[in-house]
Formats: C-alpha cells, sequence, structure tokens
C-alpha cells in the first residue's frame, strides 16, 4: 500500500495540472471501489473548481469551488495518472491526445486545461469519497488520525508521551495511525534502522531523548523518500507513470541475509514477522 512519500509525490504530480481548474467532465465507470461511490459524484464533480490539493496521511484531499472535499485513498494499487501533452505555444494547457480507457479506469477527471486525470486501479482497494470542507475533519477515515510528522505537533516530548508505558513494540507503536499520521512498514524499518533501535523493543522503553532524536530522523527518511518519488515495489507509479527511486537507497527493507550497511558491521539483514507484517533489521546495531 502506498505509504505518506508516495501519496505526497502524487500530489505534487497532480498539483500543478488540477489547482486553480475545473472539471469539466467526471466520468464515474463504477459504482464503486473499495466501497461505494457517494451519491451523485460524477455530478457533483463536473463544473466544480479544483481550489487546492492537500495531504492528510494517506489520503489526498482536493478542496473544490462548490464547498466540499473529493478524498482520494490509492489503496494497494491505485494509480492517478495525467494524460495529455502540454502546448509549447500555450504554457499550462494541453492537447486532447489521451489514450484509449483501460480496464481498470475507473474514475477520469476532464480538465478545463485539456488535462485528463485517471484513477486506475486493478484490485479495487481504493476509495473516494465527497465530504463537505468545513466538516472534513469529522470524517471517518480522517477523525482518528495523529498528527503529521511534518508538523509542528509531532516533537519528541509529544512522541514520549504516546509512548510511555506501551508494552506493544516500537515498531508498532510507529504505524499506529492515531499515534504519528502516515507511517507504513517501508518507511519504519529505515526509520528504526537509522536509529539504532530494535523494532522487538517496547514502546514504552524508548527514552524521551530517544524519542527526541527520533523525529528529525523520520523527517528525513521521508523527506529523501519524497524527492526520490517514493519506492516502486509493486504497484506505485506517479502521476507520469514514472517509477519511484528509493527502493534503491533501502538499507533493510526486502534485504534479509544482505550484509549490514554499517561499515565495520558483519551481521546480515534479519526478518520477523510482527503483527503480520515483515520488519527487517540489524540484530548487531539496533538495540
Amino acid at each position: 500500500m502506498p505509504e505518506l512519500p508516495e501519496v505526497e509525490t502524487v500530489r505534487r504530480g497532480l498539483a500543478p495540472v488540477m489547482e486553480g481548474q475545473r472539471i469539466t467532465l467526471a466520468d464515474i465507470r463504477r459504482p464503486d471501489l473499495r466501497w461505494p461511490f457517494p451519491p451523485d459524484m460524477g455530478v457533483r464533480l463536473t463544473g466544480a473548481t479544483v481550489l487546492r490539493l492537500r495531504r492528510r496521511s494517506k489520503y489526498i484531499l482536493a478542496d473544490l469551488s462548490t464547498g466540499e472535499t473529493l478524498l482520494i485513498h490509492l489503496g494497494m494499487s491505485g494509480r492517478m495518472l495525467v494524460s495529455g501533452a502540454q502546448g509549447r505555444d500555450m504554457p499550462g494547457q494541453f492537447h486532447h491526445d489521451h489514450p484509449a480507457p483501460e480496464k481498470h479506469d475507473h474514475v477520469v477527471l476532464d480538465m478545463e486545461n485539456g488535462a485528463r486525470i485517471t484513477f486506475n486501479d486493478a484490485r479495487r482497494f481504493g476509495a473516494m469519497d465527497l465530504m463537505e470542507t468545513s466538516a472534513q475533519d469529522a470524517h471517518p477515515l480522517l477523525s482518528v488520525l495523529g498528527p503529521e510528522p511534518f508538523g509542528n505537533a509531532f516533537d519528541g516530548p509529544y512522541l514520549a508521551a504516546r509512548l510511555k508505558d506501551r508494552k506493544m513494540p516500537i515498531k508498532s507503536a510507529l504505524l499506529d495511525q492515531r499515534i504519528v499520521a502516515g507511517l507504513g512498514n517501508i518507511y519504519v524499518c529505515e526509520v528504526l534502522f537509522r536509529a539504532r533501535i530494535s523494532p522487538k523493543r517496547a514502546a514504552g522503553r524508548i527514552a524521551t531523548q530517544r524519542c527526541e532524536a527520533l523525529v528529525p530522523i523520520i523527517r528525513d527518511v521521508l523527506s529523501e523518500a519524497i524527492e526520490a518519488g517514493g519506492s516502486s515495489l509493486r504497484d506505485h507509479r506517479q502521476t507520469d507513470g514514472e517509477l519511484g527511486y528509493f527502493q534503491h537507497n533501502f538499507q533493510v527493507y526486502g534485504r534479509e541475509d544482505a550484509p549490514c550497511a554499517t561499515p565495520g558491521c558483519s551481521a546480515t539483514i534479519r526478518r520477523i514477522v510482527q503483527s503480520g507484517r515483515s520488519s527487517f533489521y540489524c540484530p548487531t546495531c539496533q538495540r
């Protein structure tokens, strides 16, 4: 499932062609994805102008001129692809040379500037919903989320307070979206390696000083992944169809039995299963 860097990469790819543009036609080609689409979604989207695109955790939020916000969740295999060649004579405008629809193109948004945004989802685990922008914090998918890792509310004292007395492994705690929003399995493995913390260590045993150090490491790993276009392991693509490249920088994730990347360390990377998820770590470097 796409994690924060992949979703942010998609948002950044969509923003230049969607923000400030009117949706001239919203073609909804099936009644549902993971859940049913909201009533009359095509009608409600057609004619609306996209005021801005935001990201909250692993969701893309499009604020519309109608007072509604479109929530987009990519699920396991969802892709948001932009088509239409950009005109050289009129920057920001696109020629209508779009590819033929594919089997799993479920939602197609034609924009006023000629660009086409296609939501393709082979497994149909993605989702879209419409909500009143003013009431978005009460949406069931958003109301339970903790602070964003790049936000001011997420800092060392906050993290230490949320981890205090928790017996669950630190790996599971960082995956809890109620504690911090947007972190997923890949990046938590990489964060814990850089922080030299074992994924098996009880969350409540992480000292405040180590929490202070953990926060900037989380931000660094996520920032580097975003700049690399995310990680493409199976289905993730950027909006132009290109792969992400952060998977080439993995130090532990997916590297079971490979040598540890730490200079002078002779250990190999191990894999264990925690709450049904694979955790990769160095048994020597991470304590």
